[in-house]
């Protein structure tokens, strides 16, 4: 494994990862590369921000239901597989060409699409919600993206957005650690970009460790995370107990709460297009 300071900057849910060359799954399935810019499931040293993604789609599903859905940098494409179980159609949109033939031959339910985000290939008013988990920080240009949300938006639709929080993330930094990130933003960052787009902020919330992972940071000297990165940095096998900790992570090792939000791991908001009045 290595690490890598390659970005294009497209979308696509970020991570602080290694990277691997393998493209098969420990399932046997195909998978596309772990680079360290996507999240993907499937990899053991990945599980943690795999899972710590994973709740936010798990959370914010229901937000989805009976809704025609456009999920704006759709990555490896899991997410918007998720969505495909409630939602009455999904549109997955990825800038990477690899992404999308990924997505289409794994996940046939999601009606993937290579475009830019900038420019979102979509007719005005045409989906009633927008996911976009862990993409917005990879952006040029935020401002831009979020426009253009709020323009395929029907009146009254949502968009559901995630994002590293600045704060943790990026420590006491101007410039993200992450060389896949742009910029990084804490909530109130966040919220002056989606009012300025146009849109209500119905919720802030955040993302936070729940007790079994608490008890982990304590077990690695204050810093679950950091032990993962500093292993990912050192190009070395990982030690089996942290890899065993690593894998054993779930979703429900997470918690969404708006308490302490500048303490959170990832900020996730619903924004709402209100009706013209």
């Amino acid at each position: 494994m290595i690490w890598t300071t390659e970005s294009d900057a497209t979308g696509g849910g970020s991570t602080l990862g290694a990277v691997s060359d393998s493209t098969v799954r420990a399932d046997g399935a195909q998978q596309l590369p772990l680079t360290g810019e996507r999240t993907v499931p499937g990899i053991a040293e990945e599980n943690y921000w795999f899972r710590r993604h994973e709740v936010v789609y798990r959370d914010m599903l229901q937000r989805c239901a009976d809704r025609t859905v456009l999920e704006a940098g759709a990555g490896e494409g899991y997410g918007a597989d998720m969505i495909a179980d409630v939602a009455t159609r999904v549109i997955g949109l990825d800038y990477d060409e690899s992404a999308v033939a990924h997505i289409r031959a794994r996940y046939p339910r999601v009606d993937v699409r290579q475009g830019n985000l900038a420019e979102l290939p979509l007719d005005d008013a045409s989906v009633d919600a927008v996911v976009n988990f862990q993409v917005i920080e990879h952006l040029w240009d935020q401002a831009q993206f979020l426009r253009e949300c709020h323009r395929v938006l029907t009146p009254g639709g949502e968009l559901l957005i995630s994002t590293p929080n600045r704060i943790t993330f990026s420590p006491g930094r101007d410039t993200p650690l992450n060389p896949f990130h742009t910029r990084e933003l804490d909530a109130a960052e966040l919220t002056e970009l989606l009012v300025d787009a146009g849109f209500r902020v119905e919720l802030m919330t955040g993302v936070h460790h729940g007790s079994t992972l608490r008890a982990l940071d304590a077990k690695y000297g204050g810093s679950f995370i950091d032990a993962q990165i500093e292993r990912a940095l050192a190009g070395e096998p990982w030690p089996d107990d942290l890899t065993t900790d690593v894998a054993a992570i779930t979703s429900d090792d997470f918690a969404l709460f708006p308490e302490d939000i500048d303490d959170s791991l990832d900020l996730v908001a619903i924004a709402v297009k209100d009706p013209a009045p």
